[in-house]
């Protein structure tokens, strides 16, 4: 019930929440998602049977504020940006390069013996 339920009686009907909010403390998010596996014409391909979110908002008291709820339904209609960020620099001959480079290579070899350094019987 909003403006009577807490943090700890969510606690302890919901269990901990799936995820957190990152921005926001006060958001606590629970997922609900059931699948199964399709008939052979489809060739075993995964269905969504359920796909329930539930976001709860906390006030700074540890009181509930609001609830919004989202089923599989509601969640196709989130429209979902086509933009990409762009990568703009080049990082060929920069020190930053070389550098990763250098423990790429100390990690995948860190005795040295791939590249020869190790002395040969002769």
């Amino acid at each position: 019930m909003i403006n009577k339920t807490n943090k700890n009686d969510i606690f302890e009907i919901l269990g901990p929440p799936s995820t957190q909010s990152y921005f926001d403390n006060n958001k606590f998010i629970f997922i609900e998602n059931k699948t199964t596996s399709s008939r052979f014409l489809k060739l075993g391909k995964k269905e969504i049977i359920v796909n329930n979110v539930l976001v709860l908002e906390i006030d700074n008291r540890g009181i509930l504020k609001k609830k919004s709820f989202f089923n599989k339904n509601d969640l196709k209609k989130i429209n979902f940006t086509e933009l990409y960020t762009e990568v703009d620099y080049d990082l060929s001959n920069s020190i930053l390069q070389d550098s990763l480079t250098t423990i790429k290579t100390k990690i995948n070899d860190p005795l040295g013996k791939k590249r020869g350094s190790a002395t040969t019987n002769k």
